[in-house]
């Protein structure tokens, strides 16, 4: 519990630091956010008023000093774009952020740890090499590029359009374009960890009571080959919740990602800060879990915690 509660207390500084590092990068980019709403043609007075409206006036350290002292009240600030709260808008993007994650975690999760345990089941056999050349394009190939794929086959070859989060087989489209990077990660790891436990002394022992390679596997070998793929698969998740980005602008998805693109596009400052440390949050609670999971799987660990 010690550990847990000091390792909450480390994030701390890190999302200080990510919200005066985001006000910093927002404030040397060229321009005038006020003017920018505003448009063109208008004179510099109204320019001034609104800037002052919307507290632009004030030294940055004070205003940094503001937003964070409403971001730990929950306060996020107010659109300039839509004047709405952003703690509201986020609140609202959010569910499909994370309907578009859990799908991809669930597609790279079965396809990786499947196709992984088989390639170690079958090392060196054609079926090995093909599900390990299946998983390294997963690797090597972008998500952009696999969406735009996706778009491609199923809304002009197939017209299989809408592809949205609709509750149907085409949710899993944005999906599996999110998740195919992941399960080719999660493939490779689980063979690998699997084939490197296999060489432990207790896998001999359960082969010298004449146990078949699959048995071996499947009942000593993969629960402690779990360890680092487990913790892999924690990280990812959180990944894929801060990081749809590409996937939602493709596919239309109303979610965080999209949110954040679309205040980079209006320069709509307190939206892209909110975004920011909410994915920032997302992410840390995700390396949280996979410590947590890790020290309950692995007895180990949790002595020296």
């Amino acid at each position: 519990m010690k550990s847990v509660i000091k390792r909450i207390l480390g994030t701390i500084p890190v999302l200080i630091g990510v919200v005066l590092l985001i006000f910093i990068m927002l404030r040397i980019v060229p321009g005038n956010a006020a003017a920018m709403l505003l448009g063109e043609h208008v004179d510099q007075a109204t320019i001034d008023r609104l800037t002052e409206v919307m507290g632009l006036d004030k030294p940055v350290i004070v205003q940094f000093f503001d937003y964070l002292a409403g971001a730990i009240h929950g306060d996020l600030g107010i659109s300039y774009k839509y004047n709405r709260a952003v703690t509201d808008m986020i609140i609202e993007a959010f569910p499909y952020t994370l309907e578009l994650a859990l799908l991809a975690a669930l597609f790279a999760w079965v396809l990786g740890l499947g196709t992984g345990i088989i390639a170690a089941i079958r090392q060196n056999s054609l079926v090995d090499h093909l599900f390990m050349g299946v998983s390294l394009a997963g690797v090597s190939m972008p998500i952009f590029m696999v969406a735009l794929l996706l778009q491609y086959l199923f809304a002009f070859k197939i017209k299989a359009f809408p592809l949205t989060l609709d509750g149907t087989f085409l949710s899993m489209i944005p999906a599996i374009a999110l998740g195919w990077n992941s399960a080719g990660s999660i493939a490779r790891m689980t063979r690998s960890s699997l084939l490197e436990v296999m060489q432990a002394d207790y896998i001999d022992t359960a082969r010298a009571k004449g146990l078949r390679k699959q048995a071996v596997i499947l009942g000593h070998a993969l629960k402690n080959s779990m360890l680092p793929v487990i913790t892999m698969m924690a990280l990812q998740f959180s990944g894929m919740l801060s990081g749809a980005v590409i996937t939602e602008s493709i596919f239309a998805i109303p979610g965080i990602g999209r949110l954040a693109t679309t205040a980079i596009q209006n320069r709509d400052m307190p939206v892209l800060q909110g975004t920011v440390l909410f994915t920032t949050v997302l992410v840390i609670a995700g390396n949280l879990i996979a410590d947590l999971l890790y020290s309950v799987l692995d007895p180990r660990i949790r002595k020296e915690a």
